[in-house]
């Protein structure tokens, strides 16, 4: 399994770290954008609405031996149920059959996404989004909140919270300075940008939380394969020992045997 898990992992890494500089640099523009629109003309996403109904979406994997990789998840979604959002009315869309085993007895899961990690393409993680923005608009939800591990290295994942709607608008005058020329409009290309950073948002985390999965794996099994090593090794130096007690006794015995023979 730490074989397999160290195969995979080399594609899931590249995969994210090739990714990760786009989708930063989409989600900055898109908010630099967004800080500078009028109220009247801003998105429906970015519409923040007195707080009663939240949304978290959880991504964990479909199978387990990967240490402590999915309970960290869970704990910090019943965290963020109990303490943080513990006055508002608290959903699940789960991303991942782990997650799907830990809050299905809740009654709060509205829907199980596993599937996506059968064919992880960003054309299917993008129906999640499109689910997730169509709720949101609706009304269903004022907050939705991805809770995923991302991928630092094959030994670390880091358990990050990241609002996906409404959208967090850029902070300070960090990009003020910035001249540009805007074609068609700047609305327009709002517009059109929210919703294709909303799905390489998502996509991002369903691809951290994937090769986080395979590194935690292979740690995992690693430092299994080194236990039952060492157990192995304790196992049979006790072994030789009662076996060497036990030749030692026989011997023992065979000597008296003798000598008593003898007188």
């Amino acid at each position: 399994m730490k074989m397999v898990s160290a195969a995979k992992l080399k594609k899931a890494q590249d995969a994210i770290t090739a990714m990760r500089p786009y989708a930063d640099k989409l989600t900055e523009l898109l908010q630099s954008l967004s800080a500078t629109l009028d109220a009247d003309s801003g998105s429906a996403y970015s519409e923040n609405r007195e707080l009663k109904k939240v949304l978290l979406v959880p991504i964990t994997s479909n199978r387990g031996l990967a240490g402590a990789f999915n309970s960290n998840i869970i704990k910090e979604v019943n965290r963020l149920t109990s303490e943080t959002y513990a006055n508002q009315e608290v959903s699940y869309l789960v991303i991942g059959k782990k997650a799907n085993d830990a809050f299905k007895k809740t009654d709060k899961v509205i829907a199980n996404k596993s599937e996506v990690f059968d064919d992880l393409t960003f054309e299917n993680v993008a129906e999640i989004a499109e689910l997730l923005m169509d709720k949101f608009v609706a009304g269903e939800f004022d907050k939705i909140e991805i809770v995923y591990n991302k991928f630092k290295n094959a030994a670390t994942q880091i358990v990050m919270t990241e609002q996906f709607l409404p959208i967090v608008p850029v902070e300070g005058d960090a990009n003020n300075n910035a001249d540009y020329i805007f074609e068609p409009s700047k609305i327009e290309i709002v517009e059109e940008l929210i919703p294709k950073s909303l799905k390489t948002q998502l996509y991002k985390g369903i691809r951290d939380s994937f090769a986080s999965e395979h590194g935690a794996r292979m740690t995992a099994m690693h430092k299994a394969t080194d236990n039952a090593t060492e157990l192995r090794d304790q196992l049979k130096l006790t072994y030789n020992k009662a076996r060497q007690a036990a030749i030692t006794n026989e011997i023992l015995e065979i000597v008296g045997g003798a000598e008593a023979l003898n007188n």
